[in-house]
């Protein structure tokens, strides 16, 4: 017993080793400002990875016979609707990934389970002409597979290397017919909506932000101070991506917008701007989805009826994830 104690505490050092002490800094400044006396139990969840948790999303096309009976054995649990076959459990720790292999597909994706919420809150129905704008690594686009089968379904990923990872994680868990209905396309999504006006049902933007859970291990202090740095402009890209897929949306579709950081420059901050400067845009409220996955998930309170934001905790260590919908009424 005292030797496990001894290990847990020496793997506990070690990862407490790798915190970026510059980000956790500006963290603290700005997240005990934001989300006052909330922060404090965020923080220690954030900084202590041997208590962050994963989810299983099963994958509906492939046939994988007690997998099911394995995780019920093991503490896992259904959430969220079963559309998504999506299994959590409250004790820490990570089921083994699964690697690619060309020609076969995988039995199950790993995730952080708030990141389904984004797909859950987008509502897409069979038929429909969907845009992941910003897609990659793919998760959110295969938990759209997963529930709906689009008319025309295009995944887009400006970055080279994310593009390909895309690809990868589309090939690991879609079949073939299916996949001949994916579009995967390189486009900067800034001008996607110049490009397709007016072409889809529903958006949405997994917008590229300041990522807090990877940013407070980053291995290097100078290149964390730059991001830093640089972090302010992320909300100016975020909000021209926004308004892209707006002029992308069909006058009567949808978008959800998401990020997986806290900040609220980032969150709030830019669906305001958006909703202040388009008057065709109106917010559409997901307080009652919130309600009804309130018991996997803590929310911020004090949101506006059209957001959510999950705060991750111990035995709950989903999140950060941002989310909001909007909808599009009317022609520019």
């Amino acid at each position: 017993f005292f030797l496990s104690l001894k290990l847990e505490k020496k793997r506990k050092g070690k990862l407490q080793k790798q915190i970026c002490q510059v980000v956790l800094d500006h963290f603290e400044k700005q997240y005990t400002a934001e989300l006052g006396e909330a922060w404090s139990s965020v923080r220690d969840v954030l900084t202590s990875p041997w208590c962050w948790q994963h989810a299983l999303l099963l994958n509906r096309f492939s046939q994988s016979p007690g997998l099911e009976s394995s995780l019920a054995e093991q503490g896992y649990h259904p959430a969220l609707p079963a559309a998504f076959r999506c299994y959590i459990r409250r004790a820490p720790g990570r089921f083994p990934a699964q690697k690619h292999q060309p020609g076969r597909l995988k039995d199950y994706f790993l995730l952080n389970a708030a990141s389904l919420l984004p797909v859950l809150a987008l509502e897409v129905k069979d038929g429909e002409d969907v845009l992941d704008l910003c897609a990659a690594p793919g998760g959110k686009s295969v938990a759209i597979l997963q529930s709906a089968c689009p008319g025309h379904f295009q995944c887009n990923e400006y970055d080279d290397l994310r593009s390909r990872w895309l690809e990868q994680t589309i090939e690991s868990f879609i079949p073939d017919p299916l996949i001949n209905l994916i579009m995967v396309s390189k486009l900067d999504g800034r001008q996607i909506g110049d490009l397709q006006p007016e072409f889809y049902d529903k958006v949405l933007v997994d917008a590229p932000c300041s990522n807090d859970r990877s940013w407070l291990f980053s291995a290097d202090p100078q290149r964390a101070v730059l991001r830093l740095m640089q972090r302010k402009e992320l909300s100016s890209l975020q909000f021209q991506l926004l308004r892209s897929a707006v002029k992308a949306l069909r006058p009567g579709g949808s978008l959800v917008y998401s990020t997986c950081t806290l900040s609220k420059a980032e969150n709030s901050d830019v669906i305001d701007l958006l909703l202040n400067s388009c008057s065709h845009v109106v917010p559409v409220d997901i307080s009652e989805m919130g309600r009804g996955v309130s018991q996997e998930f803590t929310f911020l309170s004090g949101m506006q009826q059209h957001e959510l934001l999950v705060l991750p905790e111990k035995g709950r260590a989903w999140g950060p994830m941002y989310l909001a919908k909007l909808k599009k009424i009317s022609s520019t």
